[in-house]
């Protein structure tokens, strides 16, 4: 995996890892990221104003996955079911690009939609 960033929502916040692809490296290099995020399911996602392609996207995540999606140029936390789900796999709406959160991404589940959402690098 490659690089350690450190995700806040409001009062909840995780370290994660960024994947090793072009994408993940421009995140990376845009860092500090600010927005508001919105929920779908147990997503958060948020447009980061980021413009990539799909790299080996896929169609279903894991718990604490971590998504760039293409179409609306978000960065999407996943921590359980989204409407898009079949039972309790975590399907986003369409292929994302991953990395994962470090530890317990259920922690995510406090957070509303509106809330401001940070990425930074770990120190």
């Amino acid at each position: 995996m490659g690089q350690t960033i450190v995700i806040t929502a409001g009062n909840v916040a995780a370290s994660a890892r960024l994947n090793d692809s072009s994408t993940a490296r421009a995140i990376w290099d845009a860092l500090p990221i600010e927005a508001k995020g919105e929920t779908w399911g147990d997503e958060i996602y948020f447009d980061i104003g980021l413009t990539a392609e799909s790299e080996a996207a896929r169609e279903v995540v894991d718990l604490g996955d971590l998504g760039y999606w293409p179409p609306g140029r978000a960065f999407c936390i996943f921590f359980g079911p989204t409407p898009m789900s079949q039972g309790q796999e975590i399907r986003p709406a369409s292929p994302v690009n991953v990395g994962k959160v470090v530890g317990d991404a259920t922690i995510f589940k406090q957070v509303r939609a509106g809330t401001r959402v940070s990425l930074r690098r770990a120190e």
